[in-house]
């Protein structure tokens, strides 16, 4: 729905808003089973809802194309993806609540394993975070400076860190050098654009460096994507007129919803902390992003069994959410990650609406295959939120 629609016929009122998205929840069916992770997992409280409430299956970009975390999420928030393009850079730094300056480059690093000129292991073995510290420390010792370009580090979480380049020249505009996949030779940093020529010298020489310095380690490569600088858009407050909060353990997530203007709260690492989180705030917003992680990080793994027993950990969160008696209840993802892939994927996300005024669609569960059958049926992603306000009674009639 176009703004200048939705900002002539949106009101206030108290109703209150919870949208669950559990990373990468959607799947394939496992060729033994012929069952998908969701349909593998035991979960009666969203199965229930799925019965009492509406669904459908949400794009977040387009039909084919698999998105990242961050256009996903942005398209779920009802911002455009492809106008409103967030780097991963900014993310991760925003996450750490890092203040980027106007002429800060900023990329989102990996700490991967070299090995005889391939990529063995592009997460170093998904290391501790405190060894990311660690790490960080001995390269922002070593790598302060690269031609007049000021370096800083940052650790993020785990295998994940930010860099931050602090230069008038350096400009957005530049590949990655992530092939993507192991086995395969890492990739040059080419500049894009011509006035991006001097930001990718300096990457390029930061690459050399680090590789450098952390040669004897086992996270001994960066693996660069996301270059960019901080972008300027429309407050969450502003486009819908509600005081929202973030709930969210992982960096990338807080670091998406500050940009977007919602509060980040502080919340501790597993679920059960992000409910309690969410309970002790619940009087003090009326819109929740609640985010869970590892359903994306067991599909990246190719971890079937662990991700559909996080999938059960989500339901029983939902259960809990339900006590809280919001007004909207909305269940989705930002993007499929089926562990047969053991990776992002361009599959329509399972979404489900709970409230009092929704068309029941009598679904005989929560899954894939059943919200195909859903009252919303395939839709864009960035008509959420439209939804959720219609549902929340928010949403005044258009026309006389």
């Amino acid at each position: 729905m176009e703004d200048k629609l939705l900002q002539t016929i949106i009101s206030k009122n108290d109703t209150k808003i919870v949208l669950v998205v559990a990373d990468g929840l959607g799947g394939l069916p496992d060729p033994e089973t012929s069952l998908t992770e969701l349909e593998t997992a035991c979960t009666p409280n969203l199965d229930r809802l799925a019965q009492t409430g509406s669904s459908g299956l949400s794009v977040p970009i387009g039909y084919g194309v698999t998105p990242g975390s961050g256009p996903s999420h942005l398209a779920l928030f009802g911002y455009d993806p492809i106008q409103n393009l967030i780097g991963r850079g900014i993310l991760e730094a925003s996450g750490i609540d890092f203040d980027l300056a106007p002429e800060d480059l900023a990329a989102r690093g990996n700490f991967a394993t070299l090995k005889d000129g391939l990529i063995v292991d592009r997460r170093a073995g998904r290391i501790s975070t405190e060894e990311n510290q660690r790490l960080c420390a001995i390269l922002s010792k070593e790598i302060k400076e690269i031609d007049g370009v000021k370096i800083i580090i940052q650790t993020v979480k785990e295998h994940r860190f930010v860099v931050i380049f602090r230069g008038k020249e350096m400009a957005e505009g530049l590949s990655e050098n992530d092939p993507e996949k192991e086995g395969l030779a890492p990739l040059q940093i080419e500049s894009l654009r011509s006035e991006s020529r001097f930001a990718a010298e300096i990457s390029n020489k930061f690459v050399a460096l680090v590789t450098e310095v952390l040669k004897t380690e086992k996270a001994n490569y960066p693996l660069l994507r996301g270059f960019a600088k901080k972008p300027n858009l429309p407050s969450f407050d502003q486009k819908y007129f509600l005081r929202a909060a973030a709930i969210a353990s992982y960096p990338m997530y807080r670091g998406l919803a500050r940009l977007v203007g919602m509060d980040v709260l502080l919340t501790g690492e597993k679920i059960a902390d992000e409910l309690k989180t969410l309970k002790d705030n619940f009087s003090n917003f009326n819109f929740f992003y609640l985010h869970i992680k590892k359903t994306d990080s067991y599909g990246e793994d190719g971890n079937f069994a662990a991700k559909v027993k996080v999938i059960e950990e989500v339901d029983l969160a939902v259960g809990e959410i339900e006590k809280m008696r919001p007004d909207v209840i909305a269940v989705t993802a930002d993007h499929s990650t089926p562990a047969l892939l053991s990776g992002h994927s361009w599959h329509p996300n399972p979404f489900l609406l709970a409230s009092k005024h929704a068309m029941p669609d009598n679904l005989s569960g929560f899954s894939e295959r059943e919200c195909r059958k859903g009252s919303f049926g395939v839709f864009p992603a960035t008509e959420i939120m439209p939804l959720l306000l219609a549902h929340s009674l928010r949403l005044k009639k258009f026309g006389a």
